[in-house]
């Protein structure tokens, strides 16, 4: 299924691949991909069960909105310790997110790629089908896979409803 129109880029509606996430249905599955330890790490739904869960979706980390999408919920995150599970989702590598966020001190999100089968973008609604990049979004997740929370931000340039998704978070504490 494709949603013509759905989002906008820069003003040019966008068409996003696959049906929208809506709050009260379970997480849809993906497979993504993780450099941590020195070495290459896959993520699944199963393992963000039993915690609270925030997905935080960008385009890539290569740019200024996302860049600053990250740094706000590494921030406002830090407080909330081991007590969730927190990620920040793009197509870029695995390698290259690693770099960013070890350099910008990201410690409070994993970094993880949709890179090689996109199954986060197509799965979840989030693929742009023009630009082959994911949309900007925010997903929380109750500790059985659930979700809580969900936007998808509507123009992929402006920065999605910090407040909403943490109160989200907070309120499954």
């Amino acid at each position: 299924m494709a949603r013509q129109g759905a989002i906008t880029f820069k003003g040019n509606p966008m068409t996003l691949v696959g049906e929208a996430v809506c709050v009260g249905q379970p997480a849809p599955e993906f497979t993504l991909h993780a450099f941590e330890d020195g070495g290459m790490k896959t993520i699944t739904l199963a393992d963000l069960k039993g915690k609270p869960t925030i997905i935080s979706v960008v385009p890539s980390l290569d740019t200024p909105v996302c860049q600053l999408q990250t740094k706000t919920f590494n921030q406002d995150l830090a407080a909330l310790g081991d007590r969730i599970n927190a990620l920040t989702v793009s197509l870029d590598l695995p390698f290259a997110m690693n770099r960013f966020c070890g350099a910008e001190e990201i410690k409070n999100l994993r970094s993880a790629s949709d890179y090689q089968d996109r199954s986060f973008g197509r799965n979840w609604g989030m693929l742009i089908d023009e630009l082959k990049i994911l949309a900007r979004g925010t997903f929380v997740l109750d500790a059985e896979g659930n979700v809580v929370y969900a936007e998808t931000v509507g123009e992929v340039a402006e920065q999605p409803n910090y407040e909403a998704a943490l109160a989200a978070l907070k309120g499954l504490l």
